[in-house]
């Protein structure tokens, strides 16, 4: 009787020894993975802004790491890239902005990136889908590289407002 009820116990552990090894694998095999083709595409920048941005350096190194976003396929690829791609953003707000682009909507308008970007690095942090931040942050530098022709675009004299400063 003792032999048999001690046979049980050890059946039984080794069973729910294995159900949990099953389950830690399944966790961990619950991978990330975004389209990247259903990402929205960059918006385009006129000649007068991009004449501008070519001599821009540091924009020049975000925007490069920006572009390996859509070449990602797996979750530890797209980890590295958001790491440098924090790192290129802090060494952008760091540069010498172009005359044109040393407006406060230009500073602002990075600011709302950088934040998309932590946002986006805190999802995968917490292993929760990004997809919907990658989006957002898409959609936050296509507004920065709209402003850009915005900027380059407008005709307005700078002595139109005498109380604005930059």
């Amino acid at each position: 009787m003792r032999k048999t009820f001690w046979l049980i116990c050890f059946v039984l552990l080794l069973s729910s020894c294995k159900d949990a090894a099953t389950g830690a694998s399944e966790l961990q095999d619950s991978g990330w993975s975004v389209d990247v083709s259903a990402l929205p595409k960059k918006t385009s920048v006129n000649r007068k802004a991009l004449a501008i941005l070519k001599d821009w350096k540091a924009y020049n190194a975000f925007e490069a790491n920006f572009d390996r976003l859509y070449k990602t396929e797996y979750r530890e690829d797209f980890v590295l890239t958001l790491e440098e791609l924090v790192e290129s953003q802090k060494l952008w707000a760091k540069s010498n902005y172009p005359v044109p682009f040393d407006i406060p909507q230009i500073r602002g308008r990075q600011k709302v990136l950088k934040t998309y970007i932590l946002k986006i690095k805190g999802d995968l942090e917490y292993r929760q889908d990004p997809e919907t931040s990658i989006k957002e942050m898409i959609g936050a530098f296509n507004n920065l590289r709209e402003h850009f022709n915005i900027v380059v675009n407008s005709n307005l004299p700078e002595d139109l407002f005498p109380n604005e400063k930059n």
